[in-house]
């Protein structure tokens, strides 16, 4: 795999000039900027699927998207896991504020499953349990100590879990993303559902773009849009445009 500097790049964000008025009890982000990421001059959209097309020699069809059939297929909880959540760069975390501090091992990282994206694991796997699905959790640090490499050793772990419980039909590497712009200001992705603050959601498609084989990139594609149609329908900006990316992730 092409080793990436960070799945979730690091992306350049602009504050909007017409934010909403701040709220009467002043929320305490660690320096971070709040922001609602939504479509911009490179999105592609219709049918209410919107696409960051970041390949070089791929066309994306959002409306086509939208309209596809899932072609996902899953096999029923009685027959073995159904889902595996898993974290290429599990050490992450997030901006300490209050009584949320931990322990870096590196900038914004810690071996601490209790403060890195094995919590945020944890918390999906329970949700997705609650639903009736078999739930596999790989709790993993395949960037610590060594960040250089996890790419190589993540994907030995899917393939080993694959082999192990041939039933896994999708398999979610769960990343927390770092916005920091070319000034040097971090933004937090945060939009509102149910009166209360929660973070977008990103998904990164990878593709053959990059000359590495995957035959299966529409079909991630395809569910991705399907998930993100879900998402908007909870909620119009829970969902930010869909990641699709020259590398094999």
């Amino acid at each position: 795999l092409a080793e990436q500097a960070d799945a979730a790049a690091s992306e350049e964000a602009t504050a909007s000039e017409d934010q909403e008025a701040a709220p009467e009890t002043p929320v305490d982000d660690g320096g971070a900027v709040r922001e609602t990421i939504t479509a911009n001059s490179n999105t592609v959209s219709g049918g209410g699927v919107e696409v960051n097309n970041n390949t070089q020699g791929i066309t994306v069809d959002p409306a086509a998207l939208a309209s596809s059939v899932l072609t996902q297929t899953i096999a029923p909880a009685s027959q073995g896991p159904q889902i595996l959540i898993m974290h290429t760069h599990g050490s992450e975390a997030y901006t300490m504020v209050g009584d949320d501090v931990y322990v870096e091992t590196d900038t914004s990282r810690t071996d601490d499953p209790n403060y890195n994206m094995i919590r945020v694991g944890e918390e999906m796997k329970a949700v997705f349990e609650s639903m009736g699905f078999s739930v596999i959790h790989d709790t993993s640090l395949y960037d610590y100590p060594n960040y250089t490499g996890s790419y190589t050793r993540s994907l030995a772990g899917i393939q080993s879990m694959l082999e192990q419980y041939p039933t896994i039909s999708v398999v979610l590497d769960v990343h927390r993303d770092a916005l920091i712009a070319s000034d040097g200001t971090v933004y937090k992705a945060v939009t509102q559902v149910n009166g209360e603050d929660v973070a977008q959601v990103m998904l990164v498609v990878g593709t053959n773009d990059g000359g590495l084989t995957h035959p299966g990139w529409q079909d991630n594609l395809n569910l991705a849009a399907h998930i993100q149609l879900g998402m908007t329908a909870m909620e119009p900006t829970l969902a930010r445009p869909i990641n699709l990316r020259s590398q094999r992730f």
